[in-house]
């Protein structure tokens, strides 16, 4: 294999380099180091990986980047890099999102025509679906999404299915749910809850904590994607979740256990764009990707706490 993997200093695409160069792959990294969260964070992310024989990083945006050469003899490209974030897309951000969502991965896709890829994987997220999708939510479910991220999500993952079927690109779009996990973004709950837990700092909690969300751990996530490369259906779109619908209140519970603190919560409303449930029907990752999640919630959040806790320790003194 000989892959490359955009958004390669980032929670996912780091973790994902790392488990492709032990499994012996060759790959290339793209990452133009956005400024949606501190760059020192994604350096150590990507430190061990630079260290490998089999590992080369280009810092560039996709739109930058010598896409001819890198796409030459790549067997494989994992789309990763985008603009995070539901709460950011509105208002005059949107054109960011615009770009790094929906341009770069037209122009990511426009590159690979006439490659010989095996799989052109796309990082897609279940914020495509919103709050009229029925619960378990299916990849033919209705879908309307609430927010102008997962409008681009679901744009750039109707791309890929146009690109599979008018140039034979081999492109699967993995529909992420909730990831979580060492490396998580500094901006996402769990990262938020865990450090304030920590220091003995409040908790700001957006609603009332009955939302529910399927939490998926970043191996689990890792393990469907390299799956997909292998063997995901062109043009298919595949659901990876975690395995259980579970409350934020209820997760708030587990951190308080595994830390020991009592938490302060702060609790705020609901802000424009956050979906109200979600939960994955993956019966067809299940059944064409071989997917079964192996980490369950109590497990995943305390190595999140033992990924966590040194960095905050170093970060107090």
């Amino acid at each position: 294999m000989k892959a490359v993997v955009t958004g390669a200093a980032g929670f996912i695409g780091s973790t994902l380099g790392a488990a492709l160069v032990a499994r012996g792959a060759s790959v290339v990294g793209i990452d133009s180091f956005t400024d949606y969260y501190a760059r020192d964070i994604k350096e150590r992310n990507l430190a061990p990986l630079r260290a490998h024989p089999a590992y080369r990083f280009l810092e560039t945006t996709i739109q930058d980047a010598p896409l001819h050469d890198l796409l030459a003899d790549a067997t494989h490209v994992f789309h990763l890099a985008g603009q995070a974030g539901v709460r950011g897309s509105w208002g005059s951000q949107f054109q960011t999102y615009l770009t790094n969502n929906v341009d770069a991965t037209q122009r990511l896709l426009e590159a690979s025509v006439g490659r010989s890829l095996t799989r052109f994987v796309y990082a897609s997220s279940s914020s495509v679906y919103g709050d009229r999708a029925a619960i378990p939510m299916r990849e033919d479910a209705f879908i309307q999404p609430v927010s102008p991220y997962g409008v681009t999500k679901l744009a750039a993952e109707h791309l890929c299915v146009l690109y599979q079927a008018n140039f034979g690109v081999p492109t699967v779009s993995l529909r992420y749910f909730t990831v979580y996990g060492p490396r998580q973004r500094p901006d996402m709950a769990f990262h938020r809850f865990i450090r304030a837990a920590l220091t003995d700092q409040p908790i700001t909690l957006f609603g009332d904590g009955e939302q529910t969300r399927d939490f998926t751990y970043v191996d689990d996530i890792v393990s469907a994607t390299m799956a997909a490369g292998d063997r995901g259906r062109p043009g298919g779109v595949y659901n990876i979740g975690g395995g259980s619908r579970v409350t934020v209140n209820e997760v708030l519970q587990s951190i308080g256990r595994i830390t020991g603190r009592r938490l302060d919560i702060r609790r705020q409303p609901a802000e424009k764009g956050d979906m109200r449930d979600t939960f994955a029907d993956t019966s067809l990752a299940r059944a064409e990707l071989g997917f079964h999640p192996a980490h369950s919630l109590e497990d995943g959040l305390a190595a999140e706490c033992d990924w966590l806790r040194p960095l905050v320790g170093h970060a107090a003194r």
